[in-house]
């Protein structure tokens, strides 16, 4: 690939015409490695009594409280909808009750900063047209075995929206992603047809400014990536991943990249930080 992270004119190609690319062996083993060791001892460290945010993107009203809109700068836990049983205790583990760890872990956390602001990384920015680009939020992602929740079609613009739109999402595999325990399915093409709708911060809470279309599923392509493989997607391609019914994991962490030069965060985004976050790079 020549310099690392750095896009063919080909794969360039592909991303414009299909609103998605694979990179495969983006991240090493070791790298890989780092990251799941240090998630493992972030969960160690974590007192589930503390904080009971469940996630979920069938019911964003769950999501309209303080915690919900600190995480931006934080480190924080969110766990699945189906992990409490009707009680209100833990069904198992904490380790296999957790959703995701959101949404600052890029900037807050050293293991995961170090692949987040790598060279390559950057490569992969600036070679997508990238002026000023900042993270603006970062996920790990658990798709736990039996429980792990679907994620409906979306797009990441409607979340993270800037004048112009810049989006682009970046889903690091973790461990290999099938269909059995829940990949990313997309629309290709979709991204020609522009953002469908807004996800608003209101004086009320969140909520989206007009109804979901309806989609076939018929229409998505499932996109199954070995670990360490890089999904790079356009901010208007309309994606979505299933419930995982394996007894397997699908473990992901996954960024999100707006540009600053030339275009404009929108206050209406859920996310209001206190304090700018620092550029990959400036060109």
């Amino acid at each position: 690939m020549g310099i690392a992270g750095k896009l063919t004119p080909e794969q360039l190609h592909s991303f414009h015409s299909q609103g998605f690319i694979v990179i495969e062996s983006f991240s090493s083993p070791d790298e890989i490695d780092a990251m799941r060791r240090r998630m493992d001892q972030l969960l160690d460290g974590f007192d589930c009594s503390t904080a009971a945010s469940i996630f979920s993107t069938r019911n964003q009203q769950q999501l309209t409280d303080d915690f919900f809109y600190e995480s931006a700068e934080k480190i924080s836990f969110f766990f699945e909808e189906k992990a409490f049983g009707e009680d209100g205790n833990l069904k198992q583990a904490k380790q296999l009750s957790i959703n995701k760890v959101g949404h600052a872990l890029h900037e807050l956390d050293p293991v995961f900063k170090t692949f987040s602001c790598s060279e390559k990384l950057s490569s992969l920015m600036l070679s997508l047209g990238y002026k000023r680009p900042v993270i603006i939020q970062s996920m790990y992602i658990f798709k736990q075995p039996g429980i792990g929740g679907e994620v409906v079609p979306h797009q990441d613009n409607s979340f993270l929206y800037t004048e112009p739109p810049t989006c682009t999402g970046l889903w690091l595999a973790l461990e290999d992603a099938t269909i059995l325990n829940g990949c990313l399915w997309a629309i290709l093409g979709s991204h020609k047809n522009g953002l469908v709708r807004r996800f608003i911060r209101g004086d009320e809470g969140v909520y989206f400014d007009r109804p979901s279309p309806s989609y076939d599923d018929k229409d998505f392509v499932p996109i199954e990536v070995k670990a360490g493989s890089l999904v790079v997607l356009h901010g208007d391609v309309i994606h979505q991943s299933f419930e995982n019914q394996s007894p397997k994991s699908r473990h992901a962490y996954s960024l999100h990249v707006v540009d600053t030069a030339g275009c404009k965060w929108d206050k209406e985004n859920w996310i209001r930080r206190k304090v700018d976050p620092e550029p990959l790079y400036e060109s």
